[in-house]
């Protein structure tokens, strides 16, 4: 593989790197240093500037809004804004329910649903998880019964992430209770408005209110906004699942995390020498930059390889695996480096609070992204089932 950048690239690279250093919003840097809690506000402020630019969704075609870069190009581009530690953008519209809806939906619902999401004017929820069927998804009991032109909606859903800025959610629901598990169920889009939709919240171990459960009481949906077939939603929910796991790979944000532990082990201090000089510490931070090296490459092999352009396949279970692994070993080498100063471990400050987090800036989210990030190797379905998805599909057992 040419791992070379061209003299295109390297324009292009300099292109992002100066857009994202005179663009980027000052304020949304400060409440990142600060380790405040985002608003949804905070998140759509650079999801708007990127929309403005043409630049917000790159892995999408052209034709519904993509940017038409190249597999390098959009590499370059989560590598700069991964080294600029820009805020994440909500995948859920832009790298889930997007390549649903342009793939399986009718025309009425891409001209309507597709330039809201490119906009940022429909903040989409994930409904998919349910009390008791996670792991096994397909045992989902959300029930939706015809009635004329709708479908009347009732279940649960948990773990729905950011459902509480939520303008749209896109749900498995069943619509035949004697089909087998898979073949029984539908994907509807929901508004969150709806009469009889009630968001709690969960808090998690870090302390953030970034999950909710999701009752759905005599929920009326159009049957309009149904995405694919009556009964043939399990099509759509393994596509999407498909990207969502390849996006969970965090390749780029995982090298930066990577820079960011060896500057503060050239800080800390080991007796009388720096915690990088440490061979023990040395060793696993080495163990973790090489399997990271190793994943960038199958990262690189799946944008690059002969399936290209037609959508993440079995691959993405292997990449959704490792990148959650190393994701987890990343924040807890973190919290190792900066010591007893994770111990004490805050929300950030509001405005007008004088009790400042204890210890210097880089310790102050090292525990609660830590206990956050236990979560990775669950959602978008657990490792162990992953590892089931390979065994069948790539190695043929």
């Amino acid at each position: 593989m040419d791992m070379e950048f061209s003299p295109e690239d390297l324009a292009f690279q300099k292109e992002v790197r100066e857009f994202i250093a005179e663009n980027y919003p000052a304020e949304l840097r400060d409440k990142q240093d600060e380790g405040e809690e985002m608003s949804k506000e905070d998140f759509l402020s650079w999801h708007k500037i990127l929309y403005k630019k043409g630049w917000i969704a790159p892995a999408w075609p052209v034709e519904y809004g993509g940017t038409g870069w190249t597999p390098t190009q959009r590499f370059i581009w989560s590598e700069e804004t991964a080294r600029a530690d820009c805020i994440r953008l909500m995948p859920f519209g832009l790298a889930m329910v997007g390549p649903v809806i342009y793939t399986f939906g009718t025309p009425e619902q891409k001209a309507h649903f597709l330039p809201r999401i490119l906009s940022g004017e429909d903040w989409w929820c994930q409904g998919y998880s349910e009390p008791g069927s996670g792991s096994d998804l397909a045992s989902l009991r959300t029930a939706a019964v015809k009635d004329g032109d709708d479908y009347i909606v009732n279940g649960q859903k948990t773990w729905t992430t950011l459902a509480q800025h939520a303008d749209w959610g896109f749900f498995l629901v069943r619509t035949d209770k004697e089909a087998k598990q898979q073949e029984g169920i539908s994907f509807l889009l929901i508004d969150m408005k709806s009469p009889g939709i009630t968001v709690r919240p969960i808090i998690t171990l870090g302390g953030e209110h970034e999950v909710n459960e999701v009752w759905l009481e005599d929920v009326r949906v159009p049957q309009s906004q149904r995405v694919y077939e009556e009964n043939k939603g399990w099509t759509c929910a393994k596509f999407l699942l498909a990207h969502e796991r390849t996006g969970i790979a965090g390749v780029a944000a995982s090298k930066r995390g990577i820079e960011k532990v060896k500057a503060i082990a050239r800080t800390e201090l080991d007796g009388d020498q720096p915690l990088i000089a440490n061979a023990f510490f040395k060793r696993k931070l080495a163990e973790l930059e090489i399997d990271l090296t190793a994943l960038e490459f199958t990262e690189l092999r799946s944008l690059a390889g002969p399936n290209a352009g037609k959508g993440p396949g079995p691959e993405s279970s292997l990449l959704k695996i490792k990148g959650s692994e190393i994701q987890q070993r990343l924040t807890e080498l973190t919290l190792e480096a900066v010591g007893h100063y994770g111990a004490p471990y805050f929300r950030g400050f509001g405005e007008g609070d004088n009790e400042h987090p204890i210890g210097p800036d880089y310790a102050h989210r090292a525990a609660p992204t830590y206990f956050n990030m236990r979560k990775t190797t669950i959602y978008g379905g657990s490792n162990e089932i992953q590892r089931n998805i390979i065994a069948k599909m790539v190695l043929g057992l």
